[in-house]
């Protein structure tokens, strides 16, 4: 599901950069596909946003994220000017109806309206609306399934504002946990035996938020975001290091602090947090079965900074006793020479929305 504001000026597969507007980090990739299926990272950085920047996926400083963005794209060294932008799934409203088949699209744009103002607390003028057919309704084969989407006017703004302030043009705003579910499910596929017929866990860990996204054959089970995140240990380290939050979330990035007190740093901030996170996860998949008809997990992927954090993979395994991976969303890509491997590596999990985003380029 995304908001499309127009064609992609009639060229097959246009450059197109996917654009994460984070709490903590602008991330940006941007992909080719030299080859069917095979996917080129042609560009890819992410610049640290200042605390307070964006809060709950509200832009509350336009300018310190304009220029965030700014120092991106040159980073990134990208001369794209397409852009796909993410919205958080807290911000927008989803709905699936069941309409009668047959109608024209002007009729069907028509009706889905007519629908939409039964599950949207707000005016149609106050939102903006966009559906996706998904086929033929379930027992009812002369009606249609439409998957509508529809969020505050004002937050899909702000996105298109700070892109347009350094001269981008958006092209599309998608849902975050739909951008990370293309990319899952692109990964999936690359499971011994694919991913057919396997439940699969994303765990994606943020600054503030998990959020957590139960897929069986490219279907969402279940979803849901638990109020942890990285910031967490963040605020821990600048409380007892004297460290302003910036400096702290550097620090925390860079492994810096286990070197320079690495015994009391990871005895009594990372090891805890790491516990945290580990039960946190196990009493999502714990909730998962009592709240739907499944009794297992067959795959843990773990997203997000903190994704990466030394003993976390193994910890969320032992809790879960569960097949559990750091997801890398460029996996199995080619990868051009201007990407610095290295340091792409320690940081590939944090891409997993911009890559997603990225990947709206190669939409039928």
């Amino acid at each position: 599901m995304a908001f499309h504001f127009g064609s992609l000026f009639g060229q097959k597969n246009p450059p197109l950069i996917g654009l994460d507007i984070g709490s903590s980090a602008i991330r940006l990739v941007e992909l080719s596909a030299p080859l069917k299926n095979i996917f080129r990272l042609e560009h890819c950085a992410s610049e640290a946003l200042p605390h307070g920047a964006v809060v709950d996926g509200n832009i509350e400083n336009i300018a310190q994220v304009t220029d965030a963005i700014h120092r991106v794209l040159i980073k990134s060294g990208s001369k794209a000017r397409l852009v796909a932008l993410g919205m958080p799934p807290a911000v927008v409203i989803t709905k699936k109806i069941i309409l009668p088949g047959g109608m024209s699209d002007d009729e069907l744009e028509i009706q889905v309206e007519n629908e939409a103002g039964q599950y949207i607390p707000f005016t149609l003028d106050e939102v903006s609306l966009d559906f996706d057919v998904l086929g033929i309704a379930p027992n009812a084969p002369d009606d249609i399934e439409i998957l509508l989407a529809a969020t505050r006017k004002e937050k899909v703004e702000d996105r298109i504002a700070v892109a347009e302030a350094v001269g981008l043009q958006p092209r599309v705003m998608d849902i975050e946990s739909y951008a990370a579910r293309a990319v899952t499910e692109h990964i999936g596929s690359g499971l011994d035996g694919g991913s057919e017929g396997k439940i699969i866990a994303l765990f994606q860990i943020g600054a503030n938020v998990t959020h957590v996204s139960m897929q069986l054959d490219g279907q969402v089970l279940y979803e849901r975001e638990q109020p942890f995140g990285g910031s967490h240990l963040t605020q821990d380290i600048a409380r007892a290091y004297g460290l302003s939050f910036e400096e702290a979330e550097s620090k925390k990035r860079s492994n810096e602090l286990s070197a320079e007190l690495s015994t009391n740093y990871e005895r009594e901030y990372r090891a805890p947090f790491i516990e945290s996170a580990a039960a946190e996860i196990a009493r999502a998949i714990q909730f998962f079965f009592t709240s739907t008809p499944y009794t297992r997990v067959d795959q843990i992927y773990l997203a997000g900074g903190c994704a990466v954090i030394p003993g976390l993979r193994e910890r969320v395994a032992l809790h879960t006793r569960c097949a559990c991976a750091v997801m890398n969303p460029f996996e199995g890509m080619q990868v051009a020479s201007s990407v610095r491997e290295k340091q792409l590596a320690a940081e590939a999990p944090a891409y997993l929305v911009a890559c997603g985003l990225a990947m709206r380029r190669f939409d039928q």
